[in-house]
């Protein structure tokens, strides 16, 4: 089986380290995995299943702005200060998962650069992305064009 998403970016080395302070976790469909706003203090790659990360808006129900499936990093905003989530996320379908302490991984990263830089320049990707998902999906929703593109 290929690897994909995070494991596919880190080297065999660091990612087994990293994969050692890994946990299995499972959520049912409907779970809160946590909310915008709240301390964020871990990370999950997905196995299976998908979880919806949304965006708080005022006087409306939480808006969707993607959706991850397995081998997709779920959190990056404990690696940021104020480490706090800057969406929320939902388990949409069951999901199976390890989940991954943030000072523990700091901890590691601190002893192990190739898994720092890996690690680093991967949360960057998946920042840039989720940024430009939450854009084109809140022009969808609030954009006066839709889409983003002009009618």
């Amino acid at each position: 089986m290929k690897r994909t998403g995070v494991l596919a970016a880190l080297p065999e080395g660091p990612r087994e380290r990293l994969m050692e302070l890994g946990r299995e976790v499972s959520f049912p469909a409907g779970t809160r995995i946590f909310e915008e706003g709240q301390r964020a203090d871990r990370f999950w790659i997905i196995r299976t299943g998908t979880v919806n990360l949304d965006v708080h808006v005022p006087g409306r129900q939480a808006a969707v702005v993607e959706t991850i499936g397995a081998d997709g990093l779920v959190g990056w905003s404990w690696l940021c200060p104020p480490h706090q989530w800057h969406l929320g996320a939902e388990a949409a379908r069951p999901v199976d998962a390890w989940e991954f302490d943030a000072a523990e991984v700091l901890a590691l990263c601190e002893r192990d650069p190739a898994l720092d830089h890996a690690l680093l320049t991967y949360v960057v990707e998946v920042i840039g992305h989720r940024l430009r998902s939450s854009r084109t999906r809140l022009l969808d929703l609030y954009g006066p064009y839709r889409s983003g593109s002009a009618e």
